[in-house]
């Protein structure tokens, strides 16, 4: 949804109707600081697993930050991601460049962005933000118009967020780049995982705040619950504080709610462009009726680009009951034959592997304090916005606060003002997340 899916999901819609959702380190290493706790640890290099394969600095990055550096885990066990065909789910821009080149990186490559003042800063605990769904951690949190308003989710754009309002109030931030827009929550989170271990060995520090934007959310929570892939490493104990913005804590279905509006902003024949996957497996655009399985929400005909999409869902029919204004609104979230479209329908997807029942039964360890934040307006510019009950536009507020498996809540809040492309960089959203991170 920060693209979150996160929700934090950034479908960012042309003039289409729909969006997915969405919302570090340098190469010096400083003297030993004491950590949250004042537990003194030396700084070190990072284990060996982690190989640091490049470095940019001022001459090349972009966006305010001070470097970024690529990293490799070569644990084995992490997969070869699916990318569409027709280059939607690229890497773009400079990601590129950092990413060496390649415009299709295996997941097991992530960028660690660096601000200034990463390693000056008076904040004792580092911060480390994590985007959200089909976005980068240049759009997402330090310059929110680079995208332009399909991209912040209004139609002015701030060219800087909330990583220059956190470091200007002396906070050492960073944060990673994932090398696939929709990639495995699981096998993200291990990524998380990773550049909190190499912030660690930088700093001399031994815990970590996080904040996690829409799909961001599910790995970090998935990170600190030791939800994991059977080949990854637990919970290293390292993470003080967790802040989630516009996080499906609860899941989210629009996809399947608003089926008919979300996928004529992704199926070619009807001029769609939106990386994010479909609830459809057929659909007709223009009197042609096609099927494209590498949109497929789930594994289809050899395609599976979208898994950490699926990893959100959870059906909401029960609360806020479906879109029955949508064409084909029955079989979209049911399954089967509609008149324009066919599908399988919102449980089969769940079925295939969401992560939120297991998220919620795995658990946030008590010792990590977790914050939640909601927006409150269904106003994302260009989409469908989320229209069944109370929403940011993509999430409900009431899975953006959904507490369950959260024993230690440090406190919740609703950004009435701000909609899920906002709550990564608007003005309350922004400053609620520095009150927490205090």
């Amino acid at each position: 949804m920060a693209d979150s899916w996160g929700p934090g999901w950034r479908w960012r819609a042309r003039a289409a109707r729909v969006i997915a959702m969405a919302g570090v380190v340098a190469a010096a290493v400083i003297a030993p600081l004491t950590a949250a706790h004042g537990t003194a640890v030396a700084a070190a290099a990072p284990p060996s697993y982690l190989t640091l394969e490049a470095s940019y600095g001022p001459a090349t990055v972009t966006n305010g930050w001070e470097s970024v550096e690529r990293y490799r885990d070569t644990t084995s066990g992490f997969g070869t991601d699916g990318y569409p065909a027709d280059g939607r789910g690229d890497q773009d821009g400079t990601r590129v460049t950092y990413f060496g080149g390649v415009s299709r990186p295996s997941s097991d490559r992530f960028l660690l962005y660096s601000a200034p003042g990463w390693n000056t800063g008076s904040r004792t605990t580092p911060v480390l933000l994590v985007h959200g769904a089909n976005d980068t951690a240049d759009r997402a949190w330090a310059n929110p118009g680079e995208a332009g308003g399909y991209g912040c989710g209004a139609a002015a754009c701030p060219s800087t967020g909330l990583m220059q309002y956190l470091s200007a109030r002396g906070h050492r931030v960073f944060a990673v780049g994932f090398a696939h827009k929709q990639g495995d929550n699981l096998a993200q989170a291990q990524i998380v995982g990773d550049a909190i271990t190499v912030i660690k060995a930088k700093l001399g520090v031994d815990k970590v705040d996080l904040v996690g934007w829409s799909k961001g959310e599910m790995s970090t929570r998935a990170y600190v619950s030791s939800l994991k892939p059977s080949w990854g490493r637990a919970y290293a104990s390292d993470v003080r504080k967790m802040i989630t913005l516009g996080g499906p804590n609860g899941g989210y279905d629009y996809p399947y709610a608003h089926g008919w509006a979300h996928d004529f902003s992704i199926w070619p024949e009807c001029g769609g462009k939106v990386n994010a996957p479909s609830s459809h497996s057929h659909m007709t655009c223009y009197g042609l009726y096609s099927a494209h399985p590498e949109f497929s929400m789930t594994p289809s005909g050899g395609h599976d680009n979208y898994p950490g999409q699926r990893q959100m869902l959870a059906r909401w029919d029960g609360v806020y009951g479906v879109d029955g204004a949508a064409q084909d609104w029955y079989t979209t979230y049911y399954g089967g034959q509609g008149l324009y479209t066919a599908g399988e329908g919102i449980q089969a997807a769940i079925d295939a592997g969401s992560l939120i029942g297991p998220l919620h039964s795995a658990g946030v360890p008590a010792s990590v304090t977790t914050y939640l934040l909601a927006g409150g307006s269904a106003d994302v510019l260009g989409i469908f916005n989320e229209n069944r009950g109370p929403s940011d536009g993509v999430v409900f507020v009431s899975s953006a606060l959904d507490t369950t498996g959260i024993p230690t809540v440090g406190g919740t809040a609703t950004i009435a003002s701000a909609n899920h492309l906002e709550l990564g960089w608007h003005s309350s959203a922004a400053a609620q997340v520095a009150t927490w991170l205090s």
